[in-house]
């Protein structure tokens, strides 16, 4: 009821701040999103399909979700993968805002209905690389969206049909996109901390030698020169995304708030 009125007014759930984390293996972590997350007081519901943890049945319980990488393909036939591809669907049914982050970004390309692939020349993107923002990219947030990102995959996907191209790069095209007004794929790893980083260029060394990738120290170097950039970027969009603010127009200057 209204007390100022008397009237009675329909029931608005609240917010419950609690953000469905999928992950990919045993001891990975959403690194820097789910630390920005936390500090700006979301709970994180972490949970590993490929180890045996249920998806929700609904999105009611949670604000959002995001799908994070992992070396395996979006086209692998195993049972959780594919489950996985089709849970997208309830949080895109729900209205609920749904970030896809490498894989997770593929596995909505691949829901989508789209077709995932490695390149043709067999070049893998490992390290720091261009990419080039869209008209709407460049609202996407209060940010300007970063020139160099960090890579690490060797499978990509051209734009899903209904999808609207938010940043594109050289070999492999669709960096980032958006689909509807709150899910979000992103081919790039904003989330990597330079500890994941180290991590990953000591246990994927043997990957450094396919075509395409940077050596380890061009790694390292990166992101002492465009971290800050990603950083400041990742904070201003995942502040807009959480809320379902994500692709107003409003001018590119990186805010110093926090999230909510």
């Amino acid at each position: 009821m209204d007390w100022l009125s008397g009237q009675h007014r329909p029931y608005a759930p609240q917010p419950s701040r609690r953000i469905l984390i999928i992950l990919h293996q045993e001891h990975s972590s959403p690194g820097r999103v789910g630390r920005l997350l936390v500090e700006n007081g979301y709970t994180l519901d972490i949970r590993r399909p490929r180890f045996g943890d249920p998806l929700p049945k609904n999105m009611d319980g949670h604000d959002a979700a995001i799908i994070f990488g992992g070396p395996m393909s979006a086209n692998d036939e195993e049972d959780w993968i594919r489950g996985e591809i089709d849970w997208i669907g309830k949080p895109l049914a729900a209205g609920k805002p749904f970030l896809g982050i490498c894989l997770g970004a593929q596995m909505l390309a691949r829901h989508l209905g789209h077709r995932v692939a490695p390149h043709p020349e067999g070049i893998m993107e490992a390290g720091y690389y261009d990419i080039r923002a869209t008209e709407h990219g460049g609202r996407l947030c209060r940010c300007a969206f970063p020139g160099k990102v960090y890579q690490w995959h060797r499978e990509g996907f051209d734009l899903p049909a209904g999808a609207t191209l938010l940043a594109q790069g050289d070999d492999f095209e669709t960096q980032a996109f958006s689909y509807g007004s709150s899910a979000y794929g992103l081919q790039f790893h904003p989330e990597v901390t330079y500890a994941m980083m180290c991590k990953w260029t000591v246990k994927g060394e043997a990957r450094l030698g396919l075509p395409g990738a940077m050596p380890r120290e061009m790694h390292l170097k990166g992101w002492y020169l465009h971290d800050a950039a990603v950083a400041q970027w990742l904070k201003a969009f995942l502040r807009a995304w959480v809320r379902g603010e994500a692709g107003s127009a409003q001018p590119c200057v990186c805010p110093q708030a926090g999230l909510a």
